[in-house]
């Protein structure tokens, strides 16, 4: 009899088992998506950052940002072949000289930096009605019970990701 219990235990469980994904899958599929990323991919986003990029004042920070980093980069190969040769004064210069132009590279840098995040955050606001608009549409039509914000997200494999969907639908929209 112990046996019997024991049989029809381990099959109930097991039978439970195989249910249980079935019983998620009624509620809806699981989604995922990285909106920002959505955004900023979109043929008007690309446009909104290249005229960013085209601004005489980015144009400058680009410049001095490239002339520094060659500056830089230069900087360290003269300092890797020279170090074994220089004197301890020599060397506390040329650290001293690389650290100075690292901190004016990673100046511009921010700069260059700021005017992007400042039109990705303008774009991110304007394009918000539109992209709860593609998600409410995505949900309904994907069957998606759970979706569920990208950076908020361990682990998920591709085939869970709805970010290029998002995207295109977005640039539907904007070209109607």
């Amino acid at each position: 009899m112990e046996i019997t219990v024991s049989k029809l235990f381990k099959v109930a469980i097991a039978t439970v088992a195989l249910l249980l994904p079935l019983a998620g899958w009624a509620q809806g599929k699981i989604a995922v998506v990285n909106l920002e990323q959505a955004i900023l991919q979109t043929d008007h986003a690309q446009k909104r950052l290249a005229a960013v990029r085209a601004q005489e004042d980015y144009k400058s920070d680009k410049a001095e940002y490239d002339k520094l980093k060659e500056e830089f980069d230069d900087l360290v190969k003269d300092f890797q072949k020279d170090a074994a040769v220089m004197s301890q004064e020599q060397q506390v210069a040329a650290r001293q000289k690389l650290q100075s132009k690292q901190s004016d590279l990673e100046h511009v840098t921010g700069k260059l930096q700021n005017a992007e995040q400042a039109a990705g955050q303008a774009l991110l606001q304007e394009m918000s009605p539109r992209v709860q608009e593609v998600l409410r549409e995505l949900i309904t039509t994907e069957g998606i019970g759970l979706l569920l914000q990208r950076q908020s997200v361990i682990h998920a494999d591709a085939g869970y990701s709805i970010t290029a969907k998002v995207t295109d639908k977005l640039n539907q929209l904007s070209a109607e």
